[in-house]
């Protein structure tokens, strides 16, 4: 549900002089940081990017991010359907043998498929600028969170964070014990993250599951309008199928919210299709839904499609995405604009 990814940053290792160039070995190869060791060194480049107490704190906890260990989990290519190792094994054997063993790294266990969650810095700090002092105690919702990293972080800092999201994917790569349940803080209260995977608010089990009490829900890169009303035609697989109509499910997420609560739908994008190129229907990041939806659900709005380009750019350049093997021109293919809403306190 995502569209943007950030490039590993490589630090060339010296090999040791011999004194003898005839018997002198190879250089050592340019060893890659990853997992948890670059979330921290993106983090320490994000710094300077950032003033609101939230968003330096966030930044901060991937201080306490663990390790962890390669661990595997299973594909069937037919249905496309994951399984963490406890669940494959419960198959028949027949079933079993049809799976597609997947090794998940460290990395992959931080980003999935999506890219840093370092990115949540920014939307935190546009959050910290409009009145989110602490994430401390508070409930939060990621719709479509797509991997377990920045709501790891969130619980660092005292949160109760809760990720959404329908990829079985997610449900096999965050099984096994400590991916899930009570994240120690130091520095205050605990905090707790945990994934509901199911279409919310459509599925009763889903709904149940992530119940309400919000203090803040956020979605980066899901709550698209090229993800909900495509200009051209795309195939259905390729959109956001929350299962209800626009109107039932912005209701939800206003339900979903305390008095006073506030949410962040933030989207960055390449660069619009031209008439004459392939469509990009994740390049549309406007709301999907119209102001006037939005208040008839009784939300205040404090920001509708703002445009963040040109913070994105600094942060997409910190972060090292104009450079590496596959470069982003970022004055040209990168744009981001966010819209926040708040519920009113009754």
């Amino acid at each position: 549900m995502k569209c943007v990814t950030a490039f590993a940053l490589l630090i060339a290792l010296t090999s040791p002089a011999t004194g003898d160039d005839s018997k002198a070995e190879p250089p050592a190869k340019p060893q890659a940081i990853e997992g948890a060791a670059l979330l921290r060194q993106e983090a320490a480049a994000l710094r300077p990017l950032v003033k609101s107490a939230v968003a330096g704190r966030f930044l901060r906890k991937t201080a306490d991010l663990p390790a962890y260990a390669p661990r595997s989990i299973y594909r069937n290519p037919k249905t496309r359907e994951y399984f963490c190792k406890a669940e494959a094994e419960k198959l028949d054997e027949t079933e079993r043998d049809a799976l597609d063993p997947i090794e998940v790294s460290e990395s992959f266990y931080y980003t999935t498929k999506f890219g840093t969650p370092m990115a949540y810095s920014r939307v935190l700090e546009l959050l910290g600028r409009a009145g989110l002092s602490d994430l401390s105690e508070k409930r939060v919702m990621d719709f479509g969170c797509g991997t377990i990293g920045h709501l790891r972080l969130m619980a660092s800092c005292g949160a109760d964070a809760v990720g959404v999201d329908v990829d079985s994917l997610l449900r096999a790569m965050y099984c096994e014990p400590g991916d899930q349940g009570l994240v120690k803080n130091p520095e205050g209260p605990n905090g707790k993250v945990s994934m509901v995977i199911g279409r919310w608010p459509a599925e009763p089990k889903a709904k149940d599951a992530v119940a309400g009490g919000f203090d803040l829900i956020t979605s980066k890169n899901t709550l698209k309008n090229g993800f909900f009303h495509p200009e051209r035609p795309v195939p259905k697989n390729r959109l956001v199928d929350v299962g209800v109509d626009d109107a039932t499910f912005v209701k939800s997420l206003f339900d979903a919210l305390n008095p006073g609560g506030m949410m962040m739908i933030y989207n960055i994008c390449p660069a619009p299709s031209k008439p004459h190129e392939p469509y990009k229907h994740w390049a549309d990041g406007r709301c999907p839904f119209p102001k006037t939806m939005l208040e008839s659900a009784g939300f205040d709005i404090l920001a509708f499609d703002r445009d963040d380009s040109e913070a994105v750019r600094k942060m997409a350049h910190a972060l090292g995405w104009d450079r590496g093997e596959r470069p982003m021109d970022l004055e040209n293919d990168l744009f981001a604009h966010y819209t926040l809403l708040k519920k009113p306190k009754q």
